[in-house]
This record gives C-alpha cells, sequence and structure tokens, in this order.
C-alpha cells in the first residue's frame, strides 16, 4: 500500500514538472506566446529559452527580471501571473520575421515583440522592443 502511495506522488510530480515545461514553439506566434506567458509568470530560466542569445537580448532579459523582481509587489506579481495574453495584431514582415502586439489582461498596455527565425527556431529578439541604450558586444 505505501509502494502505491510512493508511486502516485511520484507521478504526480512527474505531471507538475511536465506542466511547466513549455511546449516547443511550433511557429512565430507560439513563440511569442511562450515567450510572454514565461515572463508573466516570473520564469526567466523559461523565458530565456525563446530569445535570440546574444549579449543585448540576455542583458534586456535581465532587466525585465530585475525590474519583476525589484519593483513589483508580490500583490502585482501574482496578478501578472494570473493574466491572460491578448493577440492583438500579428504581421508577418517575410519567412523570417513577424511582429506580434500583444498585451495582457491585467495592465492592458499594448506592446510587440519581434520573433524571427535563427536556426529552425522561432525566437524573440528583444532588440526590437527596447530602446537602443544597450550596445552589442
Amino acid at each position: 500500500m505505501r509502494g502505491i502511495i510512493v508511486t502516485g506522488l511520484i507521478i504526480i510530480l512527474l505531471l507538475s514538472a511536465c506542466k511547466d515545461q513549455p511546449a516547443t514553439s511550433e511557429n512565430d506566434v507560439d513563440a511569442a506566446r511562450n515567450f510572454i506567458h514565461s515572463v508573466l509568470n516570473s520564469n526567466f530560466s523559461q523565458a530565456e529559452k525563446f530569445i535570440l542569445y546574444d549579449s543585448a537580448n540576455r542583458e534586456y532579459l535581465n532587466i525585465t527580471e530585475r525590474s519583476f523582481r525589484q519593483r513589483l509587489s508580490s500583490e502585482e506579481r501574482r496578478l501578472y501571473r494570473e493574466s491572460s495574453i491578448n493577440i492583438h495584431d500579428i504581421r508577418q514582415v517575410n519567412d523570417t520575421i513577424t511582429i506580434v502586439h500583444y498585451s495582457n489582461s491585467y495592465k492592458k498596455i499594448k506592446d510587440s515583440l519581434k520573433v524571427i527565425m535563427h536556426n529552425g527556431q522561432w525566437l524573440v529578439d528583444l532588440k526590437y522592443s527596447f530602446p537602443s541604450m544597450i550596445q552589442e558586444e
């Protein structure tokens, strides 16, 4: 009987761990949605998987993480976690670049992300969303 309970607990833990793992981004909008969802949940290590990995994008993500952790109250972070993503417009620039205009149901402020195809993967390029304040190394 104890073995069944332990096995059940292990299965529950594995299922909850799998739930936290992002689905692979199947397309440009899916990549944007996965990234936004990760940020809204303050899961920046997960969000990092969805960005074009260069020094500027890593720094922009670090700035966002610091802002979330230092400037937002636990109540505000909870409201972000509970918010939903609203996609307002999708503009395909070409076969490898898409601009996604979105907001979240908590703040309702429209923003945009540039998603690019890089080495067969759709990734978010944060340099589009941030002012030019960081120079590429």
